[in-house]
């Protein structure tokens, strides 16, 4: 497996609570591989990773896989309602920026300026 798809696996197997960003990644698969606990090899343009006995057993002796830990707890469904409202923003914010007039841009702008105040305001109020 090459360092993206690990990647990728990781965000797969967590349900998008961690993404670890290549700069994390692949040092981290130099020291391994360092450690004599996984190989590599290039194939296609693209460095394959594998592990090696030692590091199959190093891994069978570790903690419990990192991912399933920062999944826990985690409400996938208000998460996603998040992002959908998140991106359904940027989206529309997007659209007006890019076709829009000017004085719309200035409309969409303090439209937006505006929510994030109303937000911070959400946390400044007392119970």
């Amino acid at each position: 497996m090459h360092g993206y798809e690990m990647i990728q696996e990781i965000a797969e197997r967590s349900g998008g609570a961690w993404k670890p960003s290549p700069g994390s990644v692949y040092p981290t698969l130099q020291l391994l591989e360092d450690e004599g606990l996984i190989t590599s090899a290039s194939e296609g343009g693209k460095k394959l990773f594998t592990l090696t006995d030692a590091g199959r057993t190093e891994s069978e002796a570790g903690p419990e896989a990192p991912w399933e830990e920062a999944g826990r707890g985690v409400d996938w469904d208000a998460m996603n309602e998040i992002r959908k409202a998140g991106g359904g923003l940027v989206e529309a914010f997007k659209q007006v920026w890019s076709t829009g007039t000017p004085a719309q841009r200035e409309k969409a702008l303090a439209v937006v300026n505006e929510a994030r105040k109303k937000l911070y305001l959400i946390l400044a109020e007392e119970d």
